[in-house]
C-alpha cells in the first residue's frame, strides 16, 4: 500500500502559532534553534499549573494527577522510542544531561582510557568529554572531511582500539546537516568494545528514532526542538545505567528516574511532554489507522507507531529540501555545507556566502523570513571545513509543518538579498 502524503493542514492545525496573529505572513527557517510547541504540549502544560502545581506523587488527587501525568511522559515516550521505561531520563537540557553523564563516566573510566568525539558536533555533546583530557583521559578526534563535512567510518577505525572506552557523535550535525549511519556506527563501536553516546537533537525534531534498533547506549535530544517543553531527554541503556556511578542523590541511587538527575526535575514540563506522545499518536491515526494504512490499526505498538509517523515526515521534509537544495546548487556565490541531495540530509540548511550569517539573516526578516545566522555553538565544525565562526552561516531549518508555499516564498527572499 503507497504512503500517504503528510496533510498539512491537520499538522498546522495542532499548532497554536500558526493561528497567532503576530506571527501572521512569516515563515519559520529557524526550526533547529527550537521548533514551535503542539497544542497537547500546551494544553497539558497549562492545565498542570492550573490544577496540579503541587509536588507530586502524595495521596492526595491533585498530587496523584501530577505524579501520574509525569510518569505517563516517561512511559510514553520510552515505547515510542524503542527502549524500556527505566532507560528514559529528563533533565532541563540536553547540554546539561551531557554534563552530569561526563562526571559519571569520568568516575567510572580509568586514566589513560580512551574517549573518541568529532569536529562535527555541536560543543553540547563534545565539550563536556574534551574536558576530561585534563584529567587523565586520552581524547582523540573523529574529524570531518574538509570539504563536504563527512564523518568517514574509516577513519573511526584507525582511531579504534583496546583502550577506547566511548565514542561520541552526532544523528546529524547542526550546521553540516548529513545524517550519519548510527546503526553501523554503534555496531562497529560495539565491536571494539566501547559504549556509544548519541546526540540526536539536531535529528529527532525529523522523526522519533527507534533507539533500540539503531543500538546506541546512549541517546539525547531536546524536547524544545521536538514540539515539546524546554527539557532534555536521555536514553542510557540497562547494561550501561548499571555500571555507572549515580549522580544524584545517595538515597535514589536505586530509582533509575532519579539515578542521573542530579537535582529535582521540572514537574509542569516533564509532565507537558506526554503531549508529544499525543501528538505523534493523533498524526498516525489521522494518516494510517483512519485511513487503513500501512500499519492498519490504532493499536499497533507503540515504536511501529513512531516509526510511521518518522517515515512520514521525512518524505514531507525531503521533497521540499529538493527544490531549495536545487536553488542553491544553482548559485555561483554561495557555499552549501553538507549533501547536495534530500535524501541523505536532514532539513538543516547552513550556507556560507559573502556577507555574514547573521546579516544575512537580519536581510531576510523583513521579507517575512525568520532565519538564524552565527556559529550556532558549532564552533569546531565550522573551523573544521575552513569557515571563521566570527563570519558564521546562515541556516535555514525547518520540520513537517513547513509548507511547499513557504519554500517558494524562502527561495525568493533568499534570490533577492543573495
Amino acid at each position: 500500500m503507497m504512503q500517504p502524503q503528510l496533510d498539512t493542514k491537520f499538522v498546522r492545525s495542532h499548532f497554536p502559532a500558526f493561528a497567532e496573529p503576530s506571527l501572521a505572513g512569516q515563515a519559520f527557517f529557524e526550526n533547529a534553534g527550537g521548533s514551535y510547541a503542539c497544542a497537547p504540549v500546551i494544553e497539558r502544560l497549562c492545565r498542570f499549573y492550573r490544577s496540579r502545581k503541587v509536588q507530586p506523587h502524595a495521596p492526595y488527587a491533585a498530587s496523584r494527577l501530577a505524579g501520574e501525568e509525569m510518569d505517563e511522559a516517561r512511559t510514553r515516550l520510552a515505547a515510542l522510542l524503542g527502549v524500556e521505561e527505566d532507560e528514559l531520563s529528563f533533565g532541563p537540557s540536553t547540554t546539561q544531561n551531557t554534563y552530569v553523564l561526563a562526571q559519571a563516566f569520568r568516575r567510572h573510566l580509568k586514566p589513560g582510557d580512551a574517549i573518541i568525539v568529532t569536529n562535527q558536533d555541536h560543543e553540547a555533546n563534545s565539550g563536556p568529554w574534551r574536558r576530561l583530557g585534563h584529567e587523565g583521559f586520552d581524547i582523540r578526534e573523529w574529524r570531518m572531511d574538509p570539504e563536504t563535512g563527512h564523518l568517514d567510518i574509516a577513519d573511526l577505525e584507525r582511531l579504534l582500539d583496546t583502550r577506547v572506552r566511548l565514542v561520541c557523535f552526532p544523528h546529524c550535525s547542526n550546521v553540516v546537516g548529513e545524517i550519519n549511519d548510527v546503526a553501523t556506527i554503534c555496531a562497529r563501536v560495539r565491536a571494539a568494545g566501547a559504549w556509544s553516546c548519541v546526540d540526536g537533537v539536531s535529528y529527532v525534531p525529523h522523526g522519533l528514532p527507534d533507539v533500540g534498533a539503531l543500538g546506541a547506549d546512549i541517546y539525547l535530544f531536546s524536547a524544545y526542538k521536538t514540539y515539546g517543553p524546554h527539557q532534555g531527554l536521555m536514553v542510557i541503556r540497562r547494561a550501561l545505567a548499571g555500571v555507572l556511578p549515580a549522580q544524584g542523590h545517595w538515597f535514589n541511587a536505586g530509582d533509575p528516574a532519579k539515578r542521573f538527575t542530579p537535582a529535582g526535575p521540572d514537574h509542569a514540563q516533564v509532565a507537558a511532554a506526554a503531549g508529544m506522545a499525543d501528538y505523534l499518536d493523533e498524526l498516525y491515526v489521522h494518516h494510517f489507522a483512519a485511513k487503513g494504512g500501512p500499519v492498519m490499526s490504532s493499536a499497533a505498538p507503540p515504536a511501529a507507531r513512531a516509526r510511521a509517523v518518522h517515515d512520514l515526515m521525512r518524505a514531507h521534509e525531503i521533497r521540499l529540501m529538493a527544490p531549495l537544495l536545487n536553488f542553491l546548487q544553482g548559485r555561483n556565490d554561495l557555499r552549501l555545507l553538507g549533501p547536495a541531495q534530500a535524501t541523505g540530509r536532514a532539513p538543516t540548511i547552513a550556507i556560507e556566502a559573502a556577507a555574514p550569517g547573521e546579516e544575512l539573516a537580519a536581510r531576510l526578516a523583513p521579507l517575512g523570513i525568520m532565519a538564524g545566522g552565527g556559529d550556532f555553538y558549532a564552533v569546531r565544525a565550522l573551523e573544521g571545513v575552513g569557515i571563521d565562526p566570527a563570519k558564521g552561516v546562515l541556516r535555514l531549518s525547518f520540520v513537517h509543518y513547513t509548507t511547499p508555499e513557504e519554500i517558494a516564498k524562502l527561495i525568493g527572499a533568499l534570490d533577492r538579498v543573495l
